[in-house]
């Protein structure tokens, strides 16, 4: 599966591109949307049917970077930077102590309810990519190549 992928990194950076518009309006920063692609895989449902294959983000390692997103928000802010708005989550859990808690499930006072709006808008936000990439190979033609290359 994994040469399905290779075969379109030119048109992926050609996405990540036309795409970059789309994260400047997000709540995501570059560095933190860089961070989000690094955990998402994406894969092709249904590739067996032409009509219904469709490209999806596999997001199930973003829970485990969340943390990360925050660090570098925090960051962001401490060197003045324009981090989009506040998470709330920086009052007494910061650092490294703070992000193992989080990671755990431990951090307190509503900040999970952020992480959570922030892993919806990231899972979204990955899915509008594969959507995005999906029709690119399909306006360039490559779109029956590439699903069947991710069947072999």
């Amino acid at each position: 599966m994994s040469n399905w992928t290779d075969s379109i990194v030119g048109d992926r950076m050609t996405v990540d591109r036309e795409f970059n518009d789309r994260i400047q309006s997000s709540e995501f920063t570059g560095q933190e949307w860089g961070l989000i692609m690094t955990a998402t895989e994406f894969e092709i449902e249904n590739a067996d049917d032409p009509e219904a294959a469709r490209i999806v983000s596999d997001t199930e390692k973003l829970p485990q970077i969340m943390p990360e997103l925050e660090n570098i928000r925090s960051q962001m802010g401490a060197m003045g930077g324009a981090t989009g708005g506040s998470s709330g989550g920086s009052s007494g859990g910061g650092g490294l102590f703070g992000s193992i808690k989080k990671a755990f499930g431990l951090g307190g006072g509503g900040s999970g309810g952020g992480d959570d709006e922030r892993l919806r808008a990231a899972e979204r936000l990955t899915q509008e990519y594969a959507d995005e990439l999906q029709q690119h190979l399909e306006t360039k033609g490559k779109w029956e190549q590439v699903r069947i290359a991710y069947q072999e």
